[in-house]
């Protein structure tokens, strides 16, 4: 059974100490449910320790063991509480074993004379290439998202960069909050996937995302872009970093990830 994004996080409620949900299989990446995923849930716990006026800043990830579906446990707790900056921790957890580790840092606006903001550069992309769910062939989770190949090879096309142009939507009801962004900004394979000419698997070991503002909430969740490329990559293991950007064209995540790629 298909279950919609807002449908799997309304899943998690809090039980004694730790916050318990649900995930179905639709929203299986291989053996483990999709990181997004998996991050929006550990996020929601977090969020309950921390002043909703305060915003996220960044959220720090380790993902350690695959988190299968069906019914998941979050153990959330406060680091470290501050007069404008919270650390705060969230575990998903298997009884006493830890599947991944999240750590979100949320922090007051403050009074700065220093603002530098990018600019979404203009792609040109006449015949874009729509890139979605084919079942037995991707994912599970991507029948959630649909995505548009604006520039870039696509996974597994012995393309000669790792570089990639990415339109991203949530297929789901409701307007961006700031549970969804996780969702939005961890939607691309691996990049050094296209530089294969057939398939093989691979995981990320970690993930940093940092806000570069604040102040999303109620834009669409169509129309999100994604600016990704490898910066580097030996041994099996590669370094990709993305931008995220809003429908209406700010700059919204800076993303980075070490992934381990086989093949």
């Amino acid at each position: 059974m298909k279950t919609p994004f807002h449908q799997a996080l309304a899943t998690l409620v809090l039980q004694d100490d730790r916050w318990v949900g649900f995930a179905s299989e639709c929203w299986l990446q291989g053996r483990s449910l999709y990181g997004g995923l998996q991050v929006s849930f550990a996020l929601k716990a977090m969020r309950s320790l921390v002043p909703t006026e305060i915003p996220l800043r960044v959220l720090q990830v380790t993902f350690l063991a695959p988190v299968p579906a069906g019914s998941l446990a979050v153990a959330a707790r406060m680091l470290r509480a501050g007069k404008n900056t919270f650390h705060v921790e969230g575990r998903l957890v298997d009884g006493d074993q830890t599947l991944a580790v999240v750590v979100g840092i949320f922090g007051a606006s403050r009074a700065s004379a220093v603002s530098i903001v990018l600019q979404r550069p203009e792609v040109d992309a006449p015949s874009p290439i729509e890139f979605g769910y084919v079942p037995d062939v991707t994912p599970a989770f991507f029948q959630h998202f649909r995505m548009r190949w604006l520039r870039g090879g696509l996974p597994f096309s012995g393309a000669r960069e790792a570089r990639a142009v990415v339109e991203v939507s949530l297929l789901d009801q409701g307007q961006f909050t700031e549970l969804h962004l996780p969702a939005i900004a961890d939607l691309l394979p691996p990049l050094a996937f296209s530089l294969l000419e057939a398939p093989a698997p691979g995981a990320s070991m970690t993930w940093m995302l940092e806000l570069l503002q604040d102040g999303f909430d109620g834009l669409p969740l169509e129309g999100w872009r994604l600016d990704s490329k490898v910066l580097a990559a030996a041994g099996g293991y590669t370094h990709q970093s993305a931008i995220l950007w809003t429908p209406d064209g700010r700059p919204a995540a800076l993303s980075r990830q070490t992934m381990v790629v086989f093949g």
